[in-house]
């Protein structure tokens, strides 16, 4: 019997870093590693509060040995002053992934809402009450990036790892819609491609 999938899920951010580990096993199935934030002082210098976030990762991936990074896609918002330090973090984490010789990949938020919930636009709360579900925790983990960043090494493991079959056996409800959702537009593609008819 292969041995589980262990991910390492990031929730970049300067301020608070969410950092979530799980194991995944060939049934989908799901155990809490680890689960945390790296903080940085919000007065201290940028190029000081990266390396605290990268010090924080290093010892993270030394002490827990993931077999893979899953980081979530930064996207534009109305704050650049966010944006810019949401981005900073997260090529922090893709580098320090990659300085450990780990695979590593993006996941945009509603990928991993999906992922876990079934639905693309879940709110924050409806996502910790299914990490809870899914992990058997007593209470969602707090803070929150903690929890979105064990949201999206599911959304990796999930994906990427070698998972249940596609008969659905041994899923959870959100799995299932997302499989279902997967599978439905995977095959919009297909009849979208069909139906093109070249120009007359």
């Amino acid at each position: 019997m292969s041995s589980p999938l262990r991910v390492l899920g990031i929730d970049p951010g300067l301020t608070r870093c969410g950092i979530g580990i799980v194991d995944v096993d060939r049934a989908r199935r799901a155990t809490l590693v680890h689960v945390g934030v790296v903080r940085t002082p919000v007065d201290a210098d940028i190029a000081e509060r990266l390396a605290g976030i990268a010090a924080g990762l290093r010892a993270v991936i030394e002490e827990h040995g993931p077999a893979a990074v899953a980081v979530e896609r930064v996207f534009a918002q109305q704050n650049m002053h966010t944006v810019m330090g949401t981005a900073q973090a997260s090529g922090v984490a893709l580098l320090v992934a990659a300085e450990a010789g780990l695979p590593a990949a993006t996941h945009t938020p509603s990928e991993v809402k999906a992922a876990v919930t079934g639905y693309g636009s879940a709110d924050k709360r409806q996502v910790q009450s299914m990490i809870a579900r899914i992990l058997r925790l007593d209470a969602p983990p707090q803070p929150a990036d903690a929890a979105d960043a064990l949201a999206i090494a599911l959304c990796h493991a999930w994906r990427r790892g070698g998972a249940a079959s596609d008969t659905g056996t041994a899923l959870t409800p959100a799995q299932r819609a997302w499989a279902d959702a997967e599978r439905i537009a995977r095959s919009s593609t297909r009849v979208a491609r069909t139906d093109v008819r070249p120009a007359r």
